[in-house]
């Protein structure tokens, strides 16, 4: 007995569902659920029922003839027939030799597609033929041509990584299933949203590193430039003076010009983040100044600010 395979519930769509909602379904499953990347007991299995719908589905011919044996088997059991006497002869692909129009896909091209991660079921085979991509001809200008085997489809992973990693560059070692490992190189001035490509890492297809730049204590990005909040007491804001601020490479003094107000921001050209293109430039650090007042005061210093206040109100 062979069981039926539900291609439409697979993917979570309707049997109306258009070619780009088959598409956008399977890229969301295939992403979820492939091996290279989700390692839960049965994502492999899970990945390959939702290649196999998409095959199906993707492909007009093959969905066509999906479509008419899924209405006649829905006949069949309404009135009450068993799976084990369903006639499934009529519907069997016939040998592919000879046949005008089909195309026999190698071992090379299987394994390209699946990434050695298994056949069709039986269901699709009884269907479409051994090899799963024969399901029938396409036709240009009133010929019948060959249709190429579907290509395993890019896959995505997020990394997340420090604003300091993003200013310097930095690796990460990827595991795969069966033990194998990767070391990918994430260059300077990668932003949330980047992608590092990573060529036929991904069963064949290009698996692409999603970048996100966790948020830092001390430093807000804005695209290539950054800010920072430099503390500045009263008597330097009111005098003039230097005081020493932090940037991702190494602290710098700023001079402070004599009545700097509180929220004023000075520019500091170059000391922001490598430019993703061109590392060897940078964007700029912008230092807003925040006025610190004293913590303490003893009597002699309060008595020194109350004439200097009269003597501002003399």
């Amino acid at each position: 007995m062979m069981d039926y395979k539900d291609y439409y519930k697979t993917l979570g769509v309707s049997k109306t569902a258009t070619e780009g909602e088959i598409k956008t379904a399977y890229r969301k499953l295939a992403r979820r659920y492939h091996p290279d990347v989700n390692k839960d007991s049965g994502a492999e299995d899970k990945f390959k029922e939702v290649n196999e719908a998409y095959q199906v589905l993707s492909d007009p011919e093959k969905r066509k003839k999906y479509d008419q044996f899924g209405s006649e088997w829905q006949r069949y059991q309404s009135t009450g027939g068993q799976p084990g006497g369903f006639d499934w002869g009529r519907w069997q692909q016939a040998p592919q030799g000879g046949q005008p129009g089909y195309r026999t896909v190698s071992q090379e091209e299987f394994s390209d597609m699946f990434g050695g991660l298994g056949g069709f079921s039986d269901f699709f085979n009884t269907l479409f033929g051994q090899g799963g991509f024969s399901a029938g001809p396409s036709y240009s200008s009133g010929r019948p041509v060959s249709r190429s085997p579907q290509r395993a489809q890019p896959m995505e992973h997020e990394v997340e990584i420090t604003l300091e990693e993003a200013y310097t560059g930095t690796k990460r070692t990827l595991q795969f299933e069966g033990g194998r490992k990767i070391e990918a190189s994430i260059p300077q001035g990668v932003r949330t949203g980047s992608k590092v490509r990573l060529s036929g890492q991904a069963g064949g297809a290009d698996l692409f590193l999603k970048i996100k730049v966790l948020p830092h204590r001390s430093f807000t990005r804005k695209g290539d430039d950054l800010i920072v909040t430099v503390p500045v007491d009263i008597y330097t804001a009111i005098l003039g003076g230097e005081v020493s601020v932090d940037t991702l490479g190494k602290p710098v003094r700023l001079t402070i010009p004599e009545g700097t107000d509180s929220g004023k921001t000075m520019r500091l050209k170059g000391l922001g983040m490598p430019k993703l293109k061109n590392p060897s430039e940078h964007g700029d650090l912008y230092a807003h100044i925040e006025l610190h007042l004293p913590g303490h005061m003893t009597p002699a210093e309060k008595e020194k600010f109350r004439e200097i206040r009269n003597m501002r109100h003399a």
